[in-house]
């Protein structure tokens, strides 16, 4: 469809420029103030018109005016002529049908995604893995990320509660551009519908469709290990960074060691090279011997907040839990790996 390379320019009555972008799996509106001379419709190249756009000095004054089908940008002394597409062959997303109306901090959202969305499936055949839970309850949203090999989940509170709960699945797709335009203030108003996700903030619309899918039971994937290790978090992340060049290209694995009040790090390679760390930790317990892909463990210490981190372990063979000490906002769980 040609008409997906357009955006469509729509001027109301109300003297607003409404702009709206789509590939037919996501949509996003914006609106802006605009001297109106004359309501109406057009889709314009969309790369085209963004390059001519910033290529022009700050504070231009940029006109447009229709001629059959082209289009006329003028800018100063500078005139532009596009071709255009008609505006009635632009897909949009109709009202989606609201099952669940959600308000919260835009901030707050934008965080949910951003420590949550490294854990998310790419092109996974368990297509239900290629996007994010988003999951509430009434009284908080959660955004729950797996890959089948670690689990990250943020939960956060709702500005107004509610009786009702839902349980959607944000394609990758949406959840990295929602990453992209979302801001740290303001308030953002969430609306799940059955095939679709809406968010609104300010002057900008988001919608989303769904990915169609049974999520795995997360809460059954939780570990409720028995020794915990509390270690200082960018130490801790320094030292598996070192030890990571010497470990196997491909299946980045590293041997745990933890002793009472010890961690040793270890990595070697088919070419017998060997790289090992030693850290102070706080812990009191046996010794434990565990694996795991060193690069999954540093996703997960970028995504805590704080400056200590508590590791939980059961034994050699099980998921270890990731957490901030004293919260359990953010959860991420990690997967063992056999050396």
């Amino acid at each position: 469809m040609p008409v997906l390379s357009n955006v469509l320019l729509s001027a109301s009555n109300d003297e607003h420029l409404i702009i709206t972008g789509t590939d037919l799996e996501v949509e996003l509106v914006a609106a802006s103030q605009v001297a109106l001379e004359q309501t109406g419709a057009v889709t314009l190249p969309a790369r085209k018109l963004l390059e001519i756009i910033r290529a022009l000095p700050e504070k231009t004054t940029v006109t447009l005016a229709t001629e059959g089908e082209r289009v006329t940008l003028r800018a100063g002394r500078s005139r532009f002529t596009l071709s255009s597409l008609p505006a009635a062959d632009f897909p949009l997303v109709e009202e989606i049908k609201s099952q669940q109306t959600v308000a919260l901090d835009q901030g707050e959202f934008r965080k949910l995604i951003e420590k949550t969305q490294f854990s998310m499936a790419q092109q996974d055949v368990r297509y239900y893995l290629n996007g994010l839970l988003l999951e509430t309850d009434g009284q908080a949203l959660r955004g729950v990320a797996t890959d089948g090999h670690r689990l990250a989940l943020y939960e956060t509170e709702l500005n107004v509660k509610q009786k009702t709960s839902h349980l959607v699945i944000l394609p990758r797709k949406g959840v990295l551009e929602l990453q992209k335009i979302l801001a740290t203030d303001g308030t953002i108003e969430l609306t799940i519908g059955t095939n679709h996700v809406r968010c609104q903030f300010g002057d900008i619309r988001f919608t989303s469709k769904l990915i169609d899918g049974r999520f795995p039971d997360y809460q059954r994937i939780i570990p409720a290990p028995a020794h915990k290790i509390e270690a200082d978090r960018e130490a801790l992340r320094h030292a598996l960074l070192r030890a990571a060049i010497l470990s196997n290209e491909k299946f980045r694995g590293i041997r745990l060691t933890v002793r009472p009040d010890l961690l040793i790090i270890q990595a070697h390679n088919p070419e017998q090279e060997e790289a090992e760390e030693q850290l102070d930790i706080a812990y009191q317990g046996e010794e434990l011997q565990i694996g795991f892909n060193v690069n999954y463990l540093l996703d997960v210490l970028s995504a805590v907040d704080g400056d200590t981190v508590e590791i939980a372990l059961t034994d050699g063979n099980s998921a270890c839990l990731i957490t901030a000490p004293g919260t359990s906002q953010a959860k991420y769980v990690v997967m063992p790996i056999r050396l």
